[in-house]
């Protein structure tokens, strides 16, 4: 038998001491099989390969998580305890716009999409919240070195307040040391 097979419930099996069988449960550490000759049985999955021949397997059937609820769960997990931010969502009215970088002289302006500068934006903010994080949990820092970093971190923060616009969601906002913004 292959080592990562996965029995279903209905899949026929045969033991040496118990004769033919099927299972009927499939849990997430044992397999419980009926057999004509020894009645309900359970046994450990990590033994299953040793102790039983297929005779017909049936494919399990048994509800699996989705890819977005897996994706779900490992956003929440990241969001937790590595400080990589949830999606953010730019303001409608800044969609498909540009930003146009016009220099001094009369060399050729530069324009670039909207959507490219917030998302660079929004990585710089993960990439202070995660070292924000790093701070606060190091181990051989004092406290006063921690807040004297982290007023740092504030500064940063309050002067991208001016991205904000690009924000569609106030929740998403920059804030510095000062107000809260508006």
């Amino acid at each position: 038998m292959e080592e990562n097979i996965e029995l279903g419930v209905g899949t026929r099996v045969e033991h040496d001491r118990y004769g033919e069988g099927f299972v009927c449960k499939n849990s997430l550490t044992s397999y419980e099989i009926i057999f004509e000759r020894g009645g309900k049985l359970s046994f450990g999955k990590a033994n299953i390969l040793k102790d039983m021949k297929i005779l017909e397997n049936v494919e399990d059937n048994k509800p699996r998580l989705s890819l977005d609820e897996v994706t779900e769960v490992l956003t929440a997990i990241l969001e937790r305890y590595a400080g990589i931010s949830k999606d953010v969502e730019i303001a409608d009215r800044w969609i498909g716009g540009t930003m146009t970088l016009k220099p001094g002289n009369s060399s050729q302006p530069k324009e670039i999409p909207v959507e490219v500068f917030f998302h660079k934006i929004v990585m710089l903010r993960d990439k202070l919240r995660v070292l924000e994080q790093n701070i606060n949990s190091h181990k051989s820092l004092s406290e006063q070195d921690k807040v004297n970093m982290q007023k740092y971190i504030t500064s940063a923060y309050g002067s991208l307040t001016t991205f904000n616009v690009l924000f569609k969601d106030r929740d998403d906002y920059f804030t510095g040391a000062g107000k809260k913004e508006e």
